[in-house]
């Protein structure tokens, strides 16, 4: 078994087809079979069912697709810190972040990352939620990733700040004038929710920390994107949760912040399957450079209790 036969394998099942699978690959048709055929013998059956208009997984395909990925991408992995080791400069560096952290950080990072190494290749990958976001990572989709500390992660973690958990309200909003509110003073309103909104405990966060407080938030609007939350908040159409630097930074300054009382905090870190070197290391120093925060290492959320609803 070769990394080449794995990534032919893993060439036709994304074509669907050895004829399309070969074109790509720059390899005859025949040329092609003969190496599945090989990797087949070596795992001992069949990985693909040849059908009359392409091909499919068979059970023992489904089941070796995810560790020939990983190789595959390990492999890649293994070749761009090999290229880019020296002095970090040259080859490539596969980042990935939860869309906030892509949104409200990376920007300024990666600016100052290109002024310093403009020969290094940066490439972004997206994630909605930070499970997906270790999920790819852990397969191998990048060399580092950027979000809040992982849970229970077996390779590098380096914290490098905190970030916090901010309410948006519009300027006419009857608590513009303040600077704090606590969750059960609204209980009675309605709120805009994000497909991005983290789970702390089994629920989503801002059901967890409302049911603590007494109340189940009434939801008004469900939104894909926390900036477009933002905007909706800003518009008076209900209260939202959201990093404060993607308020403060990327989104403006039309709408009124409020700090929860008690704050809302979580670290953020940068995380790698194996300990970064080259132009990984170079890129985790150059974040804690330029987060101006200092980490405080604990637990999601640190500190965000939500007190007892007053009386009366």
């Amino acid at each position: 078994m070769s990394l080449r036969q794995m990534e032919y394998f893993l060439t036709v099942v994304e074509e669907a087809s050895f004829t399309r699978a070969a074109e790509l690959l720059h390899v005859s048709q025949p040329a092609l079979s003969h190496q599945i055929k090989a990797l087949e013998r070596s795992v001992g059956g069949a990985l693909l069912e040849r059908l009359p208009r392409g091909v499919r997984l068979t059970p023992m395909g489904r089941a070796f697709r995810p560790h020939a990925e990983l190789a595959v991408r390990s492999a890649a992995q293994a070749r761009r810190a090999a290229r880019a080791t020296a002095g970090a400069e040259g080859g490539e560096l596969h980042v990935a972040a939860v869309h906030s952290v892509a949104v409200g950080i990376l920007p300024d990072v990666f600016a100052r990352w290109r002024a310093a190494h403009p020969d290094v290749l940066l490439h972004l990958h997206e994630y909605a939620t930070t499970e997906a976001l270790e999920e790819e990572v852990e397969r191998g989709t990048a060399d580092l990733a950027v979000g809040p500390v992982p849970a229970d992660w077996a390779g590098t973690v380096v914290p490098f700040g905190q970030e916090e958990i901010v309410l948006v309200v519009p300027f006419d909003d009857r608590f513009a004038n303040r600077t704090t509110v606590t969750l059960p003073e609204l209980a009675d309103r309605p709120w805009i929710r994000c497909a991005m909104e983290p789970v702390f405990e089994g629920r989503r966060f801002l059901d967890w920390a409302c049911g603590r407080a007494g109340f189940s938030p009434r939801t008004a609007v469900r939104t894909e994107h926390t900036s477009t939350a933002v905007r909706m908040a800003a518009a008076g159409v209900g209260v939202c949760t959201a990093p404060s630097y993607i308020v403060r930074g990327a989104v403006g300054e039309d709408c009124v912040v409020l700090t929860p009382d008690p704050p809302w905090k979580r670290t953020l870190s940068v995380f790698s399957r194996v300990p970064p070197t080259g132009a990984a290391e170079a890129f985790v120093d150059l974040v804690r450079a330029t987060w101006p925060g200092e980490a405080a290492p604990g637990p999601a959320y640190d500190g965000c209790a939500v007190p007892e609803p007053a009386a009366g």
